[in-house]
């Protein structure tokens, strides 16, 4: 078997895959993309219709065997599947429904609000650099109309001040959530999982736009604190080929149109 791992920065679901993968001590060909420049379209990437809807946005996407896939959630449930070292799911069949659970709520919600406030403070001035032609090449090789309109908007600037209330909102609803949840505890889920990996991936990057979400959460930031240091979460920031990746960010899951 043969994995190739096409990766943006290690922040968000690139950094919960890069994370993953050394959790389960397996080995693939890394090939980094500037996810914020739109390089997972083209022929920079390998395509699929799975990739080309993925429901992630712009995320990481995994070649097995030629077969590309995509999201990250279920990128680290495949690595659990065939790695050794630690367990990222539960085998207990509840253990499993808990930890998925979590982590769908976290790409429903917290994700989307995330990368919205990330491309905004991050990405919008730099799109806006580029030229209209370049800019144009880069989105029309994007097969989801409703993906390539996100990043149109980016680059324009269109970010309704309800959107970023809202966006807002759900990053302090996840920290409450978290610091509920730790209670006392190390991790999530008692033992480190795989919602560790997603909610710290996402979360990381919102301490410094969302700052009042984390004043009273002292659980959460000794948590971020030791998920930042595992060995795992340090070899994946390793890759880094910014100063400050927590700041690279590209358009995420769309934002839920239902609250």
């Amino acid at each position: 078997m043969t994995m190739k791992l096409y990766h943006g920065e290690p922040n968000g679901p690139s950094l919960s895959v890069l994370a993953a993968l050394s959790e389960k001590n397996l080995d693939a060909d890394l090939v980094y993309i500037d996810l914020a420049m739109a390089e997972r379209h083209g022929d920079k990437c390998e395509q699929s219709v799975e990739v080309n809807m993925s429901v992630e946005g712009e995320g990481p996407v995994l070649v097995v065997n030629g077969e590309p896939l995509a999201d990250s959630v279920f990128i680290a449930r495949y690595f659990d599947d065939i790695g050794s070292g630690t367990a990222l799911v539960p085998e207990d069949s509840y253990g499993c429904w808990e930890v998925m659970t979590w982590c769908r709520q976290i790409i429903e919600r917290l994700a989307p609000a995330a990368a919205y406030l990330g491309v905004r403070a991050y990405l919008q001035e730099p799109l806006a650099g580029l030229e209209e032609g370049d800019f144009e090449a880069r989105v029309g090789k994007i097969a989801s109309e409703d993906l390539a309109q996100r990043w149109r908007d980016v680059r324009a600037g269109n970010f309704s001040d309800e959107q970023v209330e809202d966006s807002q909102s759900k990053v302090v609803a996840a920290v409450e959530k978290v610091e509920g949840r730790l209670d006392g505890r190390d991790w999530l889920m008692g033992d480190f999982s795989m919602a560790d990996l997603e909610t710290y991936s996402w979360l990381a990057g919102m301490v410094e736009l969302v700052p009042s979400a984390f004043e009273n959460a002292e659980q959460t930031r000794a948590w971020m604190e030791r998920v930042r240091n595992r060995s795992s979460v340090q070899q994946a920031l390793s890759r880094a080929t910014v100063a400050e990746p927590e700041k690279s960010w590209a358009p995420g899951p769309e934002i839920n149109r239902w609250g």
